[in-house]
């Protein structure tokens, strides 16, 4: 997984842990999820057992726990050196990046709803960056409907306002919601934010820093994060993974008079997994290796997924 000169020569900012080594880590906490439950927080074509949730998301979640405790700590040590009274509680933010088709949307799902079970007086609120795309009549304006994920197709600006609103503990912020189904923003309809204790961000680029140097200082997404996590898998799997939920989603979704993908229904299996290896070749996996994949080792914790979407390994960035 890691590739940077420094691994190959033997050494890591990461922690590396076996399945069964991270799985220690539990520490004894209690399943709160039942597979039904879990089912309805799986993405399409995603495979997440309750095995998963003991053995990776339960030492995952222990740790937040105490990574949310220390902010926490930190922020009130904060305010008796600098003497001022305790101000509105800021929001402890996690961000979750990966490629399409990994499962990064499973991940959040999980854990917003492993952190709302195990702590009730905490409001844990969720958001994905798809809000922020820009309308499709802008993208096609522009030429760049096709592009679509890649880090110009977001209204960055709205993004980190909403980011520093957040971390400001502004009350009442309105994100947009956007339709898988339409393929597109849906007008006049918001996620409200209010001041949830703890908000997690899921995105393709939400780790991402830019490449060229600018001549003001930048302000990125991850700049407002607390903890990062990457979901990752090998090229070979994502393909596999994207090509297998192109079918399915041929088989349902796309049925819908209303998608945006509804001609893609019609194609046969052998046009359907042809039209699907061609986007992944030409879109995501572009996208993956110039702006996603990169950004891998700017996260704090991977998730290392192997065949059959299985949890495999974690890597824990050293303090």
């Amino acid at each position: 997984m890691v590739t940077t000169f420094a691994a190959e020569h033997g050494v890591s900012p990461y922690l590396r842990f076996s399945r069964s080594d991270w799985a220690r880590l539990r520490n004894g906490a209690q399943l709160p999820l039942t597979t039904y439950e879990l089912d309805r927080m799986v993405s399409l074509n995603d495979t997440v057992s309750l095995d998963d949730v003991a053995d990776i998301y339960m030492p995952l979640l222990r740790l937040l726990q105490l990574y949310y405790e220390a902010s926490q700590q930190l922020y009130q040590v904060t305010n008796v050196f600098l003497g001022s009274p305790s101000q509105g509680r800021v929001p402890y933010v996690i961000g979750i990046a990966g490629s399409v088709a990994v499962g990064k949307s499973s991940t959040a799902r999980i854990l917003q709803a492993l952190l709302a079970r195990q702590h009730p007086e905490l409001a844990v609120d969720l958001i994905t960056t798809d809000g922020f795309l820009y309308p499709n009549r802008i993208l096609q304006e522009r030429g760049i409907m096709h592009r679509k994920g890649f880090p110009e197709s977001y209204d960055r600006r709205m993004l980190i306002e909403f980011m520093a609103n957040v971390k400001s503990g502004l009350p009442y912020l309105e994100v947009p919601l956007y339709s898988h189904l339409t393929y597109d923003i849906m007008p006049m309809l918001t996620q409200v934010i209010d001041c949830p204790d703890i908000l997690i961000v899921e995105g393709l680029n939400v780790l991402q820093r830019g490449g060229r140097p600018a001549r003001t200082p930048q302000v990125f997404v991850s700049d407002f994060f607390d903890f990062s996590i990457y979901v990752d898998a090998d090229e070979r799997h994502l393909q596999q993974w994207y090509i297998e939920r192109f079918i399915r989603l041929r088989e349902t979704a796309f049925r819908n008079p209303s998608s945006y993908f509804r001609r893609y229904a019609e194609l046969s299996e052998e046009e359907a997994i042809a039209t699907a290896r061609r986007i992944w070749r030409e879109i995501n996996y572009v996208n993956l290796k110039q702006n996603i994949e990169p950004t891998r080792e700017r996260a704090d914790l991977i998730l290392e997924k192997g065949e059959r979407h299985m949890l495999e390994q974690v890597y824990l960035r050293k303090l």
